[in-house]
């Protein structure tokens, strides 16, 4: 079997859906294939935050592309909902991170301190409020006596991230999208004539190929000549029973779901591809919780979950087109939800056009190679 395509996307996680459902959106016939449930799934383990105050640093622009993709989220969500009558939950106004003690708070300024000279002109919208103001912010939560305050940030926000990655792929569908579902993508190739993607149940001619399958990317990338170096993080979540809602704005690392939930998070541990949940890192999790808001104390675990988030050298995006195979792209970020919107939009036009946003050549893997820095 053979099927054609404009467009190849392979991957249908938060970065391969949002810019099929971006590509389809401008009128090209894309097939988007999907591994399916046997991948590792980073994207169903999303903590579901349009983040920005932690973005950037030591490539500014990268900050600057996640607060562009906030504001652009105004307009995302919206039509989704148009599209596919799936709500995603987005919630905008600005977002918490709460802060633990006096040392937490010391290496939160001295972060922001850091991003604001790297900025030039010293801006980086985010400020470190004390309890109080922390306080009066939350009015039906009590916070803990160990919290010394939290950054906050005007463009932060948060969504349902499982609901957010089916409204992607329901739009995809009906402005007619081929979703092709377990299909691991094996041997990527350049005929002369078109890219061949090759599965166990077939080939994939397309004129364009968009590489965003996450971890796959490190093995497929090379074989159309284009560097994109990630590396696996794990981070685990805990979700509680759903209570009466108490936090009407984003919160993290405790933030409260559109069901009620509250979802805990998250870890950082470098363990490969491991993808287990562990009591010890439970523990810590809920520990800190209760520590930030005591009233969670009595409330009841009901699962737990891992992820492997998927990182670059610099944890900042990799935007690239194949020297050796134009019309051969690869696109990869953790921030696949933060950057859905501007994904959907302009790495879509780019793909469709060429057409890039100022600075977007700062996002290729060549700031990787040593050998021109030297």
């Amino acid at each position: 079997m053979t099927e054609t395509a404009e467009i190849v996307v392979v991957g249908g996680g938060m970065f391969g859906a949002a810019v099929a459902y971006g590509l389809v959106c401008l009128g090209h016939d894309v097939i988007m294939l999907d591994e399916g449930d046997q991948s590792l799934r980073t994207a169903r383990a999303n903590f579901g935050l349009v983040w920005t105050q932690a973005k950037g640093k030591g490539l500014h622009r990268y900050h600057d592309w996640s607060v562009e993709s906030g504001v652009l989220w105004r307009d995302f969500a919206p039509q989704l909902l148009e599209d596919t009558g799936i709500d995603v939950k987005h919630r905008t106004g600005g977002g918490l991170d709460i802060l633990i003690g006096d040392e937490e708070r010391a290496k939160k300024q001295q972060y922001i301190d850091e991003m604001k000279a790297q900025a030039g002109d010293g801006t980086f919208d985010v400020e470190i409020l004390d309890p109080q103001q922390v306080q009066d912010m939350l009015p039906n939560i009590r916070l803990g006596q160990e919290v010394s305050g939290a950054s906050y940030s005007p463009h932060d926000g948060d969504c349902n991230p499982l609901r957010l990655l089916r409204a992607m792929h329901t739009g995809f569908q009906h402005r007619g999208g081929r979703y092709i579902i377990e299909t691991r993508a094996d041997r990527l190739s350049h005929d002369s004539q078109s890219f061949v993607t090759e599965t166990a149940r077939g080939n994939f001619r397309s004129k364009k190929i968009v590489i965003a399958c996450g971890h796959g990317i490190n093995e497929l990338a090379p074989m159309l000549d284009i560097s994109a170096p990630n590396r696996p993080q794990r981070g685990q979540v805990l979700i509680t029973e759903r209570v009466e809602a108490s936090l009407d704005m984003c919160v993290t690392p405790f933030r409260q779901t559109n069901e009620g939930g509250y979802q805990l998070g998250n870890s950082e541990e470098e363990v490969g591809f491991d993808d287990w949940t562990t009591l010890e890192i439970t523990q810590q999790i809920a520990s800190r919780a209760v520590k930030a808001f005591p009233q969670l104390a009595g409330v009841r675990l009901v699962r737990t979950w891992a992820g492997t988030r998927v990182l670059t050298p610099d944890k900042c995006a990799i935007y690239d087109e194949s020297k050796t195979y134009p019309g051969a792209y690869v696109a990869t970020s953790h921030s696949g939800v933060t950057l859905a919107a501007i994904n959907a939009k302009h790495i879509a036009k780019w793909i469709s056009t060429g057409e890039t946003e100022p600075g977007f050549e700062q996002f290729s893997a060549s700031r990787f190679d040593v050998s021109k820095a030297a």
